[in-house]
């Protein structure tokens, strides 16, 4: 499997999701502050948009390079606040449509050439793998208020080495030093099926004096802010662990 299947598998598992839900949930507050589950929808469709644009080098600004604001947040509500006001269906098959477009535009993409995106420039890969972050990030915005099951998943290896590998980005914008922090993170069960012991996910440099371990699951959802720390099983060691978990991240 690849990254792109992971991210197919992702989108669909959340297509499903929302195909059963009515009017009444689709008007209902995310756990995105300030935004129904139909605004968290589409600004995945917004996302998606920008990634098929950029991925294609179209040279028409569309998605979140339309948007005005000086940071990717404020981009991001501006552009809601600009296009909310369609029915939750219309919003679906808004994303669906640019998914489909987005994926297939990152699958067809150079690997090596790096397209452009929020931050910086990303090989489409690991573009890809801030899609699947962000994907499930806003289910989890979308399924806990409304009382779904969103079971964690093999798919959240990818969140958490996207958590790990962008850590310096995330320390120096928190104004600390960036510093070498290994994670070790219990997988979930799905991920180990077939094995006696439970599957421990390890990414950094061998022999960090600073390290993180614990559940992936906590870990991913710290990653994303939707977790407090102090709020999970995770445990930090050495001189930068604590600072490093109270500062993860995987957006810009």
């Amino acid at each position: 499997m690849t990254i792109f299947d992971d991210l197919l598998a992702e989108q669909d598992r959340l297509e499903q999701i929302l195909l059963g839900l009515d009017e009444t949930q689709w008007a209902s507050p995310s756990g995105a502050d300030g935004w129904s589950v139909t605004d968290v929808v589409l600004h995945l469709a917004q996302s998606e948009e920008t990634v098929h644009a950029s991925a294609t080098r179209a040279t028409v600004a569309v998605g979140l390079g339309a948007a005005p604001g000086g940071t990717v947040e404020d981009r991001a509500a501006a552009a809601v606040r600009a296009e909310r006001g369609a029915p939750g269906p219309t919003v679906l098959g808004r994303w669906q449509r640019a998914r489909r477009q987005a994926l297939a535009a990152l699958r067809d993409a150079d690997p090596d050439e790096p397209v452009a995106w929020v931050a910086g420039p990303l090989k489409p890969a690991t573009l890809a793998t801030t899609r699947l972050t962000e994907h499930w990030a806003h289910a989890l915005d979308i399924t806990g208020p409304l009382g779904i099951g969103l079971p964690d998943t093999g798919r959240l290896r990818h969140v958490a080495w996207l958590a790990q590998r962008t850590l310096p980005y995330a320390m120096q914008l928190g104004g600390e030093q960036p510093a070498p922090v290994r994670c070790e993170v219990t997988a979930p069960e799905d991920a180990g099926a077939e094995e006696a012991e439970p599957v421990v996910w390890r990414f950094g440099p061998d022999g960090a004096e600073s390290v993180i371990t614990g559940p992936a699951g906590d870990f991913c959802r710290v990653a994303v802010r939707r977790l407090a720390p102090d709020r999970t099983a995770l445990r930090a060691q050495g001189p930068s662990g604590a600072t490093a978990m109270r500062l993860l991240r995987t957006f810009a």
